[in-house]
């Protein structure tokens, strides 16, 4: 059974993939335009990302005195 990884840590490494796929010469060279891009492809694991950091931390509401758990 192969071992379980943090979300974030997986979403780390896609964007890296991700990056690394834009700079190779191969995909440079391909000529296509598809309806999604890999920078959306980024955008969404950004989104993802700042979605689990906001889920894992306490919910803070704001009053006239200030910030509140």
């Amino acid at each position: 059974m192969t071992e379980s990884k943090e979300l974030s840590t997986l979403i780390d490494q896609s964007l890296v993939l991700i990056e690394q796929i834009q700079k190779h010469p191969d995909f440079q060279a391909v000529e296509y335009s598809p309806d999604l891009t890999l920078g959306d492809a980024q955008q969404a694991l950004l989104e993802l990302h700042w979605e689990t950091l906001r889920q894992s931390q306490p919910s803070k509401t704001f009053s006239l005195e200030g910030f509140t758990s």
